[in-house]
């Protein structure tokens, strides 16, 4: 069978199956990684490999077994070393090894955003010790929040109201990093108005924009989005223009393409950069239902350097997640038939295939669409309340 592509997908989530539904909608072959089998990726890949991204060299090898036109990871904790020597040899990484590595740590990412593009931030500082927690803790003020320079999901993410807290958050956060640096940052927290994320397209005609994402979050995780948000023209400006830079200089010389989350902190008028990551976003799942291309079709569109619409828009729509409570890895999903029956034309449910269950791990999202965003968050949060997860063991 002839492909458009070959694909090697670094993280095998529920993330990656959409991407990866996406991708084999457009002719695309793909090999789907991760360090434990049947992650929610291979159950819909042409392929699988199991194997830890952190081991260099299993992914040089398997890079080179395989041939991939497109080498594109799906989570934060790669081996980016190795993605830049494969880049030098010619795979093409999507969007750039440079991408990967400087939004794989926290720290880099601010340091391009804050230092080298201007662009408005919160008073941070890092730390590698309680000793220096305190210290940037003085610089931010309180409350502050700390969580680790690596870490998926908002794992290991504290808002901490006064000193006595900051050995705690400390501890939160050296237990919930990725990878082998046992570093945090230190941030004001921004008494914003509201969060969004921007799904910003870098493609072969452009730059396009989704409309901005709102989004809810609990222990650093989301667990609700709806698009539209509202924005005043003014702030979404600014966002896009903070965004643009930010994927451009990421792209680099390269082909650069594919689609970014940029995250921001919106108070007022004024919006402050928080986070980027470049792949698909967790609080973007409302696009499944939102958008006629979601997030998923238009990163493959942009890495396959096919056409993406300058102009995207939304229907008002919303997420909300179905939360696993414990662990197991015998278990079934109820309730479905009646989150459908809410409304058989407004409501959908996607549950994510994941092997095991653990407290607070997002197994299934609601997704919903009504005539405003208030009608969409209401109806998905109560077909998200139908499906239950029942544990056989």
């Amino acid at each position: 069978m002839a492909f458009t592509a070959t694909i090697l997908l670094l993280g095998s989530g529920e993330l990656g199956r959409e991407f990866v539904i996406s991708a084999k909608r457009l002719g695309a072959r793909v090999i789907a990684c991760d360090a434990y089998d049947n992650a929610p990726a291979m159950q819909v890949a042409d392929e699988r490999e199991v194997f830890s991204m952190l081991d260099g060299e299993t992914l040089r090898e398997v890079a080179i077994r395989h041939k991939p036109d497109f080498i594109v990871p799906e989570i934060e904790s790669i081996r980016t070393e190795v993605l830049a020597e494969l880049e030098a040899d010619g795979f093409n990484i999507v969007p750039s090894a440079r991408a990967a590595l400087l939004t794989m740590n926290r720290d880099a990412i601010r340091d391009l955003a804050a230092d080298q593009l201007g662009l408005t931030t919160s008073r941070y500082r890092y730390a590698e010790s309680l000793d220096e927690v305190r210290e940037g803790a003085a610089h931010a003020g309180f409350p502050c929040v700390i969580k680790p320079v690596m870490s998926s999901s908002g794992k290991g993410q504290s808002k901490v109201d006064d000193a006595a807290g900051l050995e705690a958050a400390w501890n939160y956060a050296v237990d919930n990093m990725r990878g082998d640096r046992r570093r945090v940052i230190v941030e004001q927290f921004i008494d914003f108005d509201y969060e969004i994320t921007l799904l910003t397209v870098r493609h072969a005609g452009g730059i396009s924009f989704c409309p901005p994402i709102g989004h809810r979050q609990e222990r650093g995780d989301y667990q609700e989005s709806w698009q539209p948000a509202a924005m005043s023209p003014a702030a979404l400006a600014k966002a896009q223009e903070m965004a643009s830079r930010v994927v451009t200089e990421l792209g680099g010389k390269g082909r650069g393409l594919g689609l970014f989350g940029v995250e921001f902190f919106v108070r007022g008028e004024e919006v402050i950069f928080s986070e980027l990551s470049p792949r698909p976003h967790d609080t973007g799942m409302v696009t499944l239902i939102s958008q006629d291309l979601s997030e998923f079709d238009l990163h493959a569109r942009a890495i396959l350097g096919m056409p993406v619409p300058q102009e995207i828009t939304a229907r008002p729509s919303a997420s909300a997640v179905v939360l696993a409570d414990r662990n197991s890895s015998d278990f079934r999903f109820e309730g479905i038939a009646d989150a459908l029956a809410l409304s058989d034309e407004n409501v959908d449910i996607r549950i994510f295939g994941k092997p095991v269950t653990r407290p607070y791990r997002r197994m299934a999202v609601a997704l919903a669409k009504a005539d405003d965003t208030d009608g969409a968050r209401k109806l998905a949060g109560e077909a998200a309340s139908k499906v239950r997860i029942a544990y056989r063991d």
